[in-house]
């Protein structure tokens, strides 16, 4: 186990202070709007580690903790796209289908007491998979409605605001003022959602409004601050642009951060709500948002750092997509013009130097994990244990102060598994993977005190970052993900095998 000391990670986000400026700044666009509003919700409700990654100290729930504060009001409407389920798009953070993200999302929203009035496919056009998923919905008792392509959008405006264009759409049915229209990733269509149903309430005689809850870009940092950047490296397969709003500049004098579709779409929104209310409340694409999250950064050098971090993490992921097949190469090129605007490469990521150096020496695969407080702990390859699960139980043992020379599995307990990996379940391989080295440590923390101490330091984990020399395996991959450690890999398989699990 080889250890590095470096500078403490620094908290660059005052929680407390966004949950009462936003909180604040929510409210008082309710009060602009008559009967309802509809709120589109950008990026994630809750579980929003991206923005916890690059905003160190933003609480992942921070959104949901503030719609529960108007609770009686709020009713969420989930949309997804019906091209994200055909293509069976991944939520890579926690590794599901969009459409299995979707039923994760009501059951979470329902069992904290929020009421999910129902589901909007997006983008359908008879797609088999969307099809199908609508009638696993309804067989579950919710409520499914469709909304289609529309030709000429979003440039064709009269088209758009007629009885062909969001006229064709399902008219949504809702019973609560606060609309909270949210998906489980980008792209999926929230906004086109919400101006259709603009346009639907008008035609059934409600007033309505529309305001928008988008935490990235960030519309107060400038245009290539690395918080930015982030957003864009995030965003690459969807071509997502980071822009300068020309409607709030030419309205104000004043120089915003937006991004292209919300600028492509806001003449629509302009006109619709000319058609529905006689003038627009709004003057630019920044107008509608009510993102408070620059003015709670305490730490710009914080948080430029966590940014840069995520980048060349995002990187990594990229070229592993290409690498198996699940995207295309457009996206790796786009992030790394993002990391030359960042004037950083892949070697600026803390934990990947000292896992090159070690899988050089050993000729082998390796993993090194930083701790939160900047440690860097190594693991590498060996006849029980594959890189990663040597580099978790090393980062245990140091959180948990562990002399290296301690076992803390019992060899009685490792014995059993490896002969049931070998001899029963027919397993070439006899190193552990992580989820095998973690059940054989509870085992042994129930015999062991060390053994213990090192189990009781799992939760220290969370947010700590490691890069591995070749691509994990899903068993790994997913273990680590789980105990919520910001994971990138080397683009390039252990073995040259075709078919890799």
């Amino acid at each position: 186990m080889c250890l590095y000391s470096i500078v403490m990670k620094k908290i660059g986000f005052c929680n407390d202070r966004y949950l009462q400026m936003q909180s604040e700044h929510i409210k008082e666009r309710i009060a602009l709007f008559g009967d309802k509003l509809y709120l589109e919700f950008g990026g994630k409700l809750f579980d929003d580690h991206h923005a916890s990654r690059v905003l160190p100290g933003f609480a992942p729930d921070s959104k949901l903790k503030m719609l529960m504060e108007l609770q009686d009001d709020v009713e969420i409407l989930i949309v997804i796209s019906a091209n994200d389920i055909e293509k069976n798009k991944v939520r890579n953070d926690l590794g599901i289908t969009y459409d299995v993200e979707v039923l994760r999302l009501i059951d979470a929203y329902r069992e904290i007491g929020l009421y999910v009035g129902s589901v909007t496919i997006t983008h359908f056009a008879n797609q088999p998979a969307a099809i199908s998923f609508k009638q696993h919905l309804e067989n579950l008792g919710v409520k499914v409605f469709l909304h289609y392509p529309i030709i000429g959008y979003p440039n064709n405006i009269p088209f758009i605001v007629s009885e062909d264009g969001y006229g064709k759409n399902d008219y949504i049915e809702t019973s609560k003022p606060l609309v909270v229209v949210t998906a489980p990733g980008p792209g999926s269509g929230k906004m086109a959602t919400c101006l259709s149903q603009l346009y639907n309430e008008h035609t059934h005689g409600i007033k309505a409004g529309y305001a928008k809850f988008e935490t990235f870009p960030i519309w107060n940092l400038p245009l290539k601050h690395p918080v930015n950047l982030a957003y864009e490296a995030a965003t690459a397969d969807l071509n997502d642009v980071n822009m300068i709003d020309p409607f709030h500049l030419e309205a104000y004098g004043e120089t915003t951060v937006n991004y292209n579709r919300d600028i492509e779409i806001f003449p629509v929104l302009n006109t619709m709500f000319e058609t529905i209310l006689g003038e627009s409340p709004y003057k630019s694409p920044t107008d509608m948002g009510v993102n408070m999250a620059g003015n709670c950064i305490i730490d710009d050098l914080a948080v430029r750092e966590a940014s840069h971090d995520e980048i060349i993490r995002r990187y990594y992921q990229a070229k592993i997509d290409f690498k198996k097949g699940k995207a295309e190469e457009t996206a790796t090129s786009k992030i790394e013009v993002i990391m030359s605007q960042a004037k950083i490469n892949g070697l600026d990521r803390k934990c990947v130097p000292p896992t090159i150096t070690l899988s050089q020496s050993t000729n082998a695969p390796a993993f090194t994990i930083e701790l939160m407080d900047g440690t860097l702990v190594t693991g590498k390859t060996s006849k029980l244990l594959g890189c990663g699960s040597a580099a978790l139980l090393n980062a245990l043992k140091v959180l948990a102060n562990i002399d290296d020379d301690i076992l803390v599995i019992a060899p009685e307990v490792l014995k059993p598994i490896q002969d049931l990996k070998i001899d029963i379940m027919g397993n070439r391989n006899p190193r552990l993977h992580t989820d095998e080295v973690l059940l054989a440590l509870a085992v042994s923390a129930t015999m062991s005190e060390d053994a213990k101490k090192a189990y009781d330091k799992l939760s220290e984990l969370i947010g700590c970052e490691a890069h591995c020399s070749v691509i994990l395996s899903e068993v790994d991959f997913n273990v680590l993900r789980k105990l919520k450690v910001n994971i990138s890999c080397e683009p390039k398989f252990q073995t040259r095998k075709l078919y890799q699990k």
